[in-house]
This record gives structure tokens, sequence and C-alpha cells, in this order.
């Protein structure tokens, strides 16, 4: 699985390696194919707010952004996706900031949600509909929890190998 993780934003402190992790996480947790491609970019407001407004015809700087290529759906039992190009996930930093102070979790949780948030978009899933709200929020919400205890105990096993 190739997955690109790019920091354009000038924004200092993002783990981009961590931000790849958490990809694959949910790529794996999709059953995407092992030879899918994925690019993860954070972009600061300028260049966000020129995407936002030329694809989405909304003003201003948004939070996350999915631009599919292949269109890929997830795998279901015992099968994963077709191989391809899932496509591209643009984050801005700086509305997550802000997101994650009024949330309450932080950037990088902010980071992590909006970057999960994303791929589930490139995957097919939507939020226009009640019914659809639903699915793709509770199934977000399953990756970061599974996501969280694989880094607590990821971390534990790293503090006992000091």
């Amino acid at each position: 699985m190739t997955i690109e993780v790019a920091n354009e934003s000038g924004v200092t402190g993002i783990d981009e390696e961590r931000l790849s992790r958490l990809a694959r996480h949910v790529l794996d947790a999709m059953r995407v194919h092992p030879l899918a491609e994925l690019s993860v970019v954070l972009v600061d407001e300028g260049p966000m707010t020129d995407l936002h407004v030329r694809w989405m015809d909304e003003p201003g700087p948004t939070d996350v952004l999915s631009f599919p290529m292949d269109e890929l759906r997830p795998g279901g039992p015992g099968r994963t996706s077709e191989p391809g190009v899932l496509g591209d996930v643009i984050i801005c930093p700086q509305v997550a900031e802000r997101q994650g102070e009024t949330a309450g979790h932080g950037t990088r949780a902010e980071i992590d949600l909006l970057c999960t948030h994303g791929i589930l978009h490139l995957l097919g899933f939507d939020h226009a509909e009640p019914e659809e709200h639903k699915e793709m929020f509770g199934l977000q919400g399953e990756i970061l929890a599974s996501w969280a205890e694989g880094e607590a105990a990821r971390s534990d096993g790293d503090e006992r190998s000091r």
C-alpha cells in the first residue's frame, strides 16, 4: 500500500509518520487492497480556500476535502477492494486547530478525525442523508476508537522496550 503524506502547510509539529500509520489503519479496517495508493496533503488556509471555492463553490477555507480517483469501494468479509488509486485527502491544520479547540480534543485528534473522514469519503461514504450520516459517523467513530487502542498499546510497548 502506498501512502504519501506531505505537509505543505508550514505548520510544524505534525507527525507525518503517525498520520501515515493512521491512514494505513483506516485502509486496513476498510479492507482496501494492499496495492492501493493514497495521498494525504496538509495545506494552509490560502490554498485550502482556493480549493474550497473552486470545487465546492463555498467561500473561505474548510477543514478537509477529498478528491477520489478510481472510485474504489471498501472490501467485504474475506475480500479486499480492487487495487487502484484511491485519491487525495487535503487537510488544513489551521482550521483543524480551531475545531479541535472548540471540540475540546486538540489539534492532533482533530487531524486524525479529518484524515479518517476524508478517506471514508474517498471510499464512497457520505453524510448528506440521515442514514448516510449515521453509517459514516458510526464507522468513523469505530475506526478512531480502534486506532486509539492500537496507539495506546504501541506506546506501552515502546515504553517497556526502553
